[in-house]
């Protein structure tokens, strides 16, 4: 099939009254004429023929009909139709569509149409404007189209039953525009609507107004419509004129209605008060805590929190599976909750593995590769042969590890009876959480166990001895040195106490030498320190572009109150005979099993260095120093002093 733009103008409006066709929306006008089109192409309309009705489509898209249109008997002007659009379908992605065109030919976004047709056999000759004539033809569909090709392929006319009846278009003004004009607008506003509506007529007008020929019936017929309408624009432009020169004479300000059939869209606007991050996450772990796993009951429970916090409920509402039975296993967990992104977001600060920055963050299980040796170079002299180099490469695997651990809480917290008792729990999760992630990342103790849990970053690596902080902090970097790794990325890790007593450092003029650093880490002429318990008397130095890191991003809690437990952080495994259990149960206690998908692997086997038995403490003051902290001399120093200083 050949498809040609055989387009034309919307020239004409008309709203009909309320006893129009309740169920379709109509269009008319031409879908060709004899005129020669841009591309120097013209129809014969003699030779059209059809078989009605054929489809609207949407620009020519056969997946986008929108209705059906009825062809008149070609005339020597040429081929006139009339477009049906139907009003009453169901909601919808067709309802959609449909409404969709006819806002637009109604905007006046969509005034062409395109006739879709294919020439019949030996009917087509060359002309002499450089295209074709098409003696005979089938029209196989219309089309809503933006741009035209033939001017003539005009829409003359739309009517529908409740155009001018549901107030988008006032019936006043009915005849002023091709499309319907903006309610709630200011005085200026109208002006600029109306004087941008004018232009396309003109121009219009003016192509219609050749100088080469006279107008056809159908031309002179397009331009006075066009003609009427200007004046009829320029009159109402010219009112709304006097009408502003009035207002501001009197100084009355305007004030923009809103339509009535629009007040029932407008909300009032909703504010959510504002809660620690976290919170949520625990009050949907506790409402399950609280209606013994019940999670039809625990979304009735959280409705308490409907002004703070009302996706709690909304979360738990969605989470009940229906048409399943209670479960009588021991110690079943409940429904995990997954609601723990804000959880993550404050775990993470709070580990050292989510502070240190660079770490390459990796998928599980995937092969990436490590470059395991460099290439080797030399001089070479003149007209001598130059040394073939090559560069070693590995790859490595980080396999998919389950960090877990048993949070402890009393049933009277985990019923939150204040929002102290929710900080209270908040915290313990993620102390918890976090002491046992840092211990395995740190420990040098901590070795791989296969399918079960990776080594810590200092596991196999030979410790340095402790001299002193600053000596320690230049053993570290030395060791990388040594080992050919640049030294500009490292980041320390050590204990809070050490990196105060760092941070107590002072040169010989009693100015701190590390003022970045703090108790909770810092700089250290630029190179960053970490604060972790988990360090204890171990100073860490890690190269993080040469570890890799995985985290599913979640974390999973299960509930459990008739468990027994080891209240250890090192449970015994296997348990023996001299192993206590504690009954949550008996003792009115609540355990969540926090569980976190995280796991590390070195790139390099010389990725972390360390010293041990790192146990600073503040020297005892100088003399002098002991004098200025007595506050001998008035806190001044003696010239003597100056001069041993």
């Amino acid at each position: 099939m050949s498809a040609d733009a055989c387009t034309g103008e919307l020239t004409d409006f008309q709203i009909k009254a309320a006893d129009d066709d309740p169920e379709h929306w109509t269009i008319t006008g031409w879908a060709s004429t004899p005129r020669v089109d841009r591309q120097g192409d013209r129809i014969d309309p003699a030779g059209v023929t059809f078989a009605n009705p054929v489809k609207l489509l949407l620009f020519h898209d056969k997946t986008l009909p929108v209705g059906n249109v009825t062809f008149g008997p070609p005339t020597a002007a040429g081929v006139p139709f009339t477009a049906t659009l139907p009003k009453n379908l169901p909601p919808g992605t067709v309802r959609e569509r449909v409404l969709l065109a006819w806002h637009s030919i109604t905007g006046g976004l969509l005034s062409k149409v395109s006739a879709g047709y294919r020439a019949l056999a030996d009917s087509v000759r060359a002309n002499a404007h450089g295209g074709r004539d098409f003696l005979q033809t089938e029209f196989l569909e219309l089309s809503l189209v933006t741009v035209e090709a033939n001017p003539d392929a005009v829409i003359t006319r739309f009517k529908s039953l409740d155009t001018a009846v549901s107030g988008l278009i006032p019936s006043a003004v009915a005849d002023l525009s091709t499309g319907s004009r903006p309610m709630a607008q200011t005085i200026q506003e109208q002006i600029t609507h109306w004087t941008g509506e004018r232009g396309p007529l003109v121009t219009r007008m003016t192509e219609l107004m050749q100088a080469d020929r006279t107008m056809s019936d159908v031309e002179q017929k397009s331009y006075d419509d066009l003609a009427g309408k200007v004046s009829a624009i320029d009159g109402q432009i010219g009112r709304l004129r006097e009408l502003e020169k009035v207002n501001i004479a009197a100084a009355t300000p305007i004030a923009p209605s809103v339509p009535t059939h629009t007040k029932a869209l407008v909300q009032p606007i909703r504010v959510t008060p504002t809660v620690p991050p976290g919170t949520a996450f625990v009050r949907a772990v506790c409402a399950k805590i609280i209606c013994h796993g019940n999670v039809l009951e625990a979304a009735q429970y959280a409705e308490r929190w409907k002004d703070s916090t009302p996706e709690v409920a909304l979360y738990l509402k969605a989470a009940i599976a229906p048409g399943t039975t209670a479960d009588a296993t021991w110690a079943k967990p409940l429904v995990p909750t997954n609601i723990a992104d804000e959880f993550v977001a404050l775990l993470r600060p709070a580990t050292a593995i989510g502070r240190i920055p660079g770490m390459r963050k990796v998928p599980f299980n995937t092969s990436v590769p490590a470059q395991t040796a460099g290439g080797t170079y030399g001089w070479v002299g003149e007209g001598k042969p130059k040394p073939v180099t090559k560069l070693a490469f590995s790859s490595t695997v980080l396999p998919a590890h389950k960090a877990a651990g048993i949070i402890v809480l009393t049933e009277e917290l985990a019923r939150l009876s204040s929002p102290a008792a929710e900080d209270v729990a908040r915290a313990d999760m993620i102390a918890g959480i976090a002491a046992f992630v840092d211990s395995q990342f740190l420990d040098p103790a901590s070795a791989a166990v296969a399918n079960v849990k990776p080594a810590s970053v200092t596991n196999g690596v030979t410790p340095i001895a402790s001299v002193g902080p600053l000596s320690d902090l230049v053993a570290i970097a030395g060791a990388f040195s040594a080992a050919g790794i640049p030294i500009a990325g490292i980041t320390y890790v050590m204990s809070p106490s050490n990196a105060l007593v760092l941070s107590f450092q002072r040169d010989n003029n009693g100015n701190l030498r590390f003022p970045q650093m703090t108790a909770e880490g810092g700089t250290v002429n630029g190179l960053s320190v970490v604060t972790s318990g988990a360090a204890a008397n171990n100073v860490i130095g890690i190269i993080p572009q040469l570890v890799l890191y995985g985290d599913d991003g979640g974390v999973t809690v299960d509930v459990s109150r008739e468990a027994s437990l080891q209240m250890s952080d090192a449970p015994m495994d296997p348990a023996d005979a001299t192993t206590v259990y504690v009954s949550l149960w008996q003792n009115n206690l609540v355990g969540l099993r926090a569980e976190w998908f995280v796991s590390w692997l070195k790139a390099n086997a010389n990725a972390v260095k360390y010293v041990n038995n790192a146990g600073y403490t503040i020297p005892a003051p100088t003399g002098l120093e002991a004098r200025e902290a007595e506050g001998g001399n008035g806190g001044k120093r003696s010239k003597a002093d100056k001069d041993a200083a």
